[in-house]
């Protein structure tokens, strides 16, 4: 947000101070403040994660299957989607065709996708992103 901001403060402070020595003082306090705005967005970004961390590691220390089994399960459930998906499906096809049966349908794994995805840890890649200093706000 910082960002947008720091090029039109920057022209005023170009027409509103006269002395150069105070226009640089100035437009450094400007950037200083943009890159602790910043860093403390990336540093909530981190304690979010960090937090996230702890919540599933007390998850899968949990002896309860309703506790620590239902990343698991959401799993099972993605590899079970794909492998009809990919592997089952398509030899049924081919034995619908021969043995006259009915044609057995496909599965939308654009959901599943977005679920394994998640579970994977592809979401992390916003937070690369932002080390990068490549992300868009």
């Amino acid at each position: 947000m910082w960002q947008a901001l720091i090029p039109a403060v920057t022209a005023i402070l170009e027409k509103v101070l006269p002395d150069p020595q105070a226009k640089d003082e100035a437009k450094l306090k400007l950037l200083e403040l943009a890159q602790k705005g910043e860093l403390a967005q990336l540093d909530a970004d981190v304690r979010l994660a960090l937090g996230q961390l702890e919540v599933n590691k007390t998850e899968a220390a949990s002896g309860s299957v309703f506790v620590s089994g239902w990343r698991p399960g959401a799993g099972w459930v993605c590899v079970l989607g794909l492998g009809y998906q990919f592997l089952l499906q398509p030899f049924l096809v081919w034995a619908s065709r021969i043995y006259g049966w009915e044609v057995p349908p496909m599965l939308d794994v654009g959901d599943l996708l977005t679920l394994l995805g998640g579970m994977l840890g592809l979401g992390g890649l916003r937070t690369a992103e932002k080390f990068k200093r490549v992300a868009r706000s």
